[in-house]
């Protein structure tokens, strides 16, 4: 594929799959251009990074590209080189998350907000979001809505946490958001329907954009008729966002 070589320099957000190896399904032919035309990349994972290169283009000398690791171990100390190509040579860099959109509940806004600190420029570009996805598929209020991230993992603190944030959906009509580690979707289902109301509407929508893809809205009383060998097939080990809303 050949690179768009007029392309303006700047730090570019460039999603990737969220899951599936389809390139060509969730992202449009002009971030694959983008994607060529780069020879320096600040991301999450360099292994599951260059993989995504290669998805995009086999031909891309992988070992011709310079990587910079930001993740939650990084030591936010350590970056202030990471725009360097940028700020000093005048070359673009990508910025590429694990999954979905950069800079979005990732480590990647750190350097989005050195690079506007800088007066670089940063180009957003178009590509799948899971928290998005999940906010059209629901059927909850997309006026107004709250990504909360990963809830805590001790019992009381988490089912605390589930009623606040039932309480905001039925007090503010506010679609609340909120993640677990695949691994630990069950545990989550279960503290959701043992926490909320039996009125409050749950939707659980889990390996979006995959073969995968599963996406069910219901009330807290018809998550507890439904069949749990099913929901376990569905949800068990894959990435999943939950929304509440009032009924």
């Amino acid at each position: 594929m050949e690179g768009n070589k007029t392309m303006d320099a700047a730090l570019y957000l460039i999603p990737v799959t969220l899951g599936g190896d389809d390139v060509n399904r969730v992202l449009p032919g002009y971030n694959l251009d983008v994607v060529c035309s780069i020879r320096h990349f600040i991301v999450e994972n360099v292994r599951s990074a260059r993989r995504f290169l290669k998805l995009v283009d086999k031909s891309i000398d992988i070992d011709g590209l310079t990587f910079q690791e930001l993740n939650e171990h990084t030591d936010l100390a350590s970056i202030s080189h990471y725009l360097d190509p940028l700020e000093k040579q005048g070359e673009s860099i990508g910025v590429i998350s694990e999954a979905g959109c950069p800079a979005v509940a990732d480590p990647g806004a750190a350097v989005v907000d050195m690079a506007q600190r800088k007066n670089l420029r940063v180009v957003p570009l178009v590509g799948p979001s899971s928290i998005i996805m999940a906010v059209m598929a629901s059927g909850f209020s997309g006026q107004s809505f709250a990504f909360n991230g990963y809830l805590p993992i001790k019992d009381g603190e988490r089912s605390s946490k589930i009623r606040k944030l039932e309480g905001r959906a039925w007090s503010e009509g506010q679609t609340q958001l909120f993640i677990e580690a695949p691994y630990r979707n069950g545990k989550m289902f279960s503290a959701i329907v043992a926490a909320c109301r039996g009125d409050t509407r749950l939707c659980i929508a889990a390996g979006l954009t995959t073969k995968q893809e599963w996406i069910r809205t219901k009330s807290i009383s018809e998550w507890k008729k439904f069949p749990l060998q099913k929901l376990e097939e569905a949800i068990s080990k894959v990435p999943a966002i939950f929304l509440l809303y009032r009924g």
